[in-house]
């Protein structure tokens, strides 16, 4: 079977890997610039990783530099 034939049958999924995708990655951008975090933003926007690693960042890497900066003050 043959990638053209494979998305034929298949477009659907392959939509719902994209919007999947675009919406983690969309919410990890937004969360990064807020916070001024150039790093991860540039980071976000070049590497492809399905979601993973903006999973990642919002759920465990985001929170924990909030409670760093509170600590601080």
């Amino acid at each position: 079977m043959d990638a053209n034939t494979l998305f034929g049958q298949y477009w659907w999924l392959v939509l719902i890997g994209l919007a999947w995708s675009l919406g983690w990655k969309g919410w990890a951008l937004w969360i990064a610039a807020r916070k001024e975090q150039k790093v991860w933003f540039i980071v976000f926007l070049i590497v492809n990783t399905v979601g993973i690693l903006e999973i990642f960042y919002i759920f465990y890497f985001s929170k924990q530099t909030v409670s760093k900066k509170s600590q601080q003050k």
